[in-house]
C-alpha cells in the first residue's frame, strides 16, 4: 500500500476534553498517517496519554470527531466498539503484565480472549510473536524473573498477538537503561515496518524518540503548538518547540509554578 496517498488511519477533529471546568485538550486536530511512526510529544499533563485513551474509546470527548479508519469511536456502540479494539494494540507505561502468569500466558491472554484459536495454534502464534521481540526463550519464566526492559519487550509482543492495525506506546522508554532503551526504540521501528502498522508513540526522550518517528506532533495549551518531521522540529525558532527540543531550563515553560510573590509569601504578616 502506498501510505503517503492512503487516507490517515486515525483523524482527530476539533477534539475538546476536559474533567470538570478543567480543560485538557480544546479544538484539538491532526492526523495519524497510515503506516508510519507516530510520535505525541510536549510537557506533562498536556494530555498525551489522555489522547490515547480517546482513541481507544476509553473515554470520549465532549465535543468534535475522532476517527479510526473512517469510522467515528465517538459514535461507536459497544460492539462495533469492541471491534475496533481488537484492531488496536496497547503498550502500557511498564507493562502492565499480569504477575501471576507466565510469559507466555501472558502474550496468549488476548489470544485465548478474543479467538477462537486452537491451543496448538496459539503456542505457534505466542511463539512467533515471542521470537519477534528476542525472547522465546523466556517464556516459562514469570514477569518477576525478567528485568525491566525485557518485561516491556512481553507487553510489546502481547500488543502484536491480534496483528493489529494500529499500536500505541505510553512511554516506553521510561525507567529503562540507555541499552534496553535503545533496543526497544530499534524494535518499535522494526515492527512498525515489517509487520506494516502504524504506530503511536508517547514519550518524553526527545533524542530516541526523533531517531524512529517520521512525524512528530507536540501539544501544548490543549491544542498542538507544531507538527512535522523530525528534522523540522529540531530547525524550529518558536520559543516553545526550541525550549522542549533542546531541553532548556529556561523559556516559555516556566520552572516555578505560579505562587505568590516570594516578598509576600515570606512576609509572616502577610498572612
Amino acid at each position: 500500500m502506498n501510505t503517503t496517498s492512503a487516507p490517515p488511519l486515525v483523524e482527530l477533529r476539533n477534539l475538546t476534553f476536559g474533567y470538570g471546568e478543567r480543560v485538557i485538550l480544546k479544538n484539538l486536530s491532526f492526523n495519524v498517517p497510515r503506516g508510519q511512526v507516530t510520535a505525541l510529544m510536549g510537557v506533562s499533563g498536556g494530555g498525551k496519554t489522555t489522547v490515547l485513551r480517546l482513541i481507544g474509546g476509553q473515554i470520549r470527548a465532549s465535543q468534535g470527531q475522532l476517527l479510526f479508519d473512517g469510522q467515528d469511536v465517538m459514535a461507536m456502540g459497544q460492539s462495533a466498539l469492541y471491534a475496533a479494539r481488537r484492531r488496536m494494540g496497547m503498550l502500557f507505561q511498564f507493562g502492565a503484565l499480569f504477575t501471576d502468569m507466565s510469559v507466555f500466558d501472558n502474550v496468549a491472554f488476548p489470544l485465548r480472549e478474543h479467538t477462537a484459536l486452537s491451543e496448538d495454534m496459539v503456542r505457534d502464534v505466542v511463539l512467533m510473536k515471542l521470537d519477534a521481540v528476542g525472547l522465546r526463550g523466556a517464556r516459562d519464566l514469570r514477569p518477576s524473573e525478567i528485568s525491566g526492559g525485557m518485561s516491556r519487550r512481553v507487553a510489546l509482543a502481547r500488543a502484536i498477538a491480534l496483528d493489529p492495525d494500529l499500536i500505541m506506546y505510553d512511554e516506553p522508554f521510561a525507567g529503562l537503561d540507555p541499552i534496553s532503551l535503545g533496543t526497544a526504540a530499534r524494535l518499535i521501528r522494526r515492527l512498525n515496518d515489517s509487520l506494516g502498522i502504524t504506530s503511536v508513540v508517547v514519550s518524553h526522550d526527545v533524542n530516541e524518540t526523533f531517531e524512529i518517528a517520521d512525524h512528530v506532533v507536540i501539544l501544548a495549551h490543549g491544542g498542538v503548538a507544531a507538527q512535522g518531521t523530525p528534522e523540522q522540529l529540531r530547525a524550529s525558532t518558536d520559543p516553545l518547540i526550541h525550549q522542549f527540543v533542546h531541553g532548556l531550563s529556561d523559556g516559555p515553560v516556566p520552572f516555578h509554578y505560579p505562587a505568590p510573590s516570594t516578598l509576600q509569601d515570606y512576609d509572616r504578616r502577610a498572612t
